[in-house]
């Protein structure tokens, strides 16, 4: 599947997005820099893992996208505190962070369950196998 077609895709990158255009002006390269790759990081680590063949390279990548929701939820309530970010926009983007870190979640969660199935139909497989050879 491709990336462009995830609704969580669309959201993360939209939120990286809103994330630089908010911190264009922000003086301090550190903080911006640190909280915008963060951003940054979490609709290309989707992009990257949903490119990969294996189901479980696919959840690796999106367990780090999911992480990288957390980072960059940290680096917000940080910059509130320290009045880089103003608190609507902190909290905004906490909730949208917050429910991209969900729809991952689900994501990764809906993956392994393929996993399951897979394996469950592939030992049902094996089996009817060898019971035919039995015969």
């Amino acid at each position: 599947m491709k990336c462009e077609n995830l609704e969580v895709w669309k959201q993360s990158a939209a939120l990286s997005a809103d994330i630089y255009l908010n911190l264009a002006d922000m003086k301090d390269f550190g903080f911006k820099d640190q909280l915008t790759r963060a951003g940054l990081s979490i609709p290309s680590n989707i992009a990257e893992g949903m490119e990969r063949i294996s189901q479980q390279e696919k959840i690796r990548f999106l367990d780090i996208a999911r992480a990288s929701s957390a980072e960059a939820m940290t680096q917000v309530y940080i910059g509130m505190k320290i009045k880089y970010i103003t608190p609507d926009k902190g909290k905004e983007w906490i909730e949208r962070l917050d429910h991209i870190a969900k729809m991952i979640s689900s994501l990764i969660n809906s993956i392994n369950q393929t996993i399951s199935n897979n394996k469950k139909r592939n030992t049902n497989d094996e089996q009817r196998t060898t019971n035919n050879y039995s015969r």
